[in-house]
């Protein structure tokens, strides 16, 4: 038998208020239970992206259907990143939830930060918002240094404050920077946070290649079933 592996399009909140098509990849046979997979943001998001691919495998052949979405401002999106905010990303992933119809979610590292309360979930080594951010300017100065262009993270943090930045690649608005530096994140009764220890072995987002750890994603498949039939 072939796995139901396909995209497909769902309508998504946007930041005007209006609704367009983002993209999504399912592994859909048509049962009864159903997770909705958050990724993480930015860097990470490609780092771990094959990773949560073979997790939604697994999940498969264990009789769970998943489904990966775009998120606006992500991956094959075409709404400006730019224009997105926590607050926007976390609506879309509470659409996401009611259209596809699922009752539980896997969010992981940055990801966690957009589900909300009242959704029972797997939290995979959830990040902190101001940490994510110092990190990223961490790496814009190291690598302005290396080309002799010498910047500041504070200089930088301030004038994104107003202006937003680019960072890694990720073209960040002035109200997602104020949000990362201010967000705290804190998990609810009902997300199970799963930390790296319980999997074992080295992060993947602190490997310098993207990679793929069979055994991790074995592990960490095997806890969101079992949190998933408490339920």
């Amino acid at each position: 038998m072939t796995t139901p592996f396909q995209f497909v399009e769902w309508p998504c909140p946007a930041a005007d208020g209006e609704t367009r098509s983002e993209a999504a990849l399912v592994f859909n046979r048509a049962r009864d239970t159903r997770l909705l997979v958050i990724p993480p943001l930015f860097e990470e998001a490609n780092k771990l992206r094959r990773q949560i691919v073979e997790i939604m495998r697994r999940l498969d052949d264990a009789g769970i259907d998943s489904v990966l979405p775009d998120l606006p401002g992500c991956n094959e999106s075409m709404a400006p990143l730019q224009a997105q905010t926590l607050a926007g990303w976390r609506q879309a992933v509470g659409a996401a939830a009611a259209h596809f119809g699922a009752a539980h979610v896997l969010a992981v590292r940055s990801g966690c930060w957009l589900v909300p309360d009242d959704v029972p979930a797997a939290f995979y080594a959830p990040a902190k918002p101001a940490q994510v951010l110092r990190n990223m300017l961490r790496a814009r100065v190291l690598a302005a240094k290396e080309t002799g262009h010498p910047e500041t993270a504070e200089a930088l943090l301030d004038d994104a404050r107003s202006n937003g930045i680019v960072l890694a690649g990720w073209q960040l608005g002035a109200e997602l920077v104020g949000e990362l530096e201010t967000a705290v994140y804190d998990p609810s009764p009902r997300h199970r946070v799963v930390e790296q220890a319980e999997l074992g072995g080295r992060p993947l987002w602190l490997r310098a290649e993207n990679d793929f750890d069979a055994a991790q994603a074995d592990t960490l498949a095997a806890i969101v079933m079992a949190e998933m039939a408490d339920r």
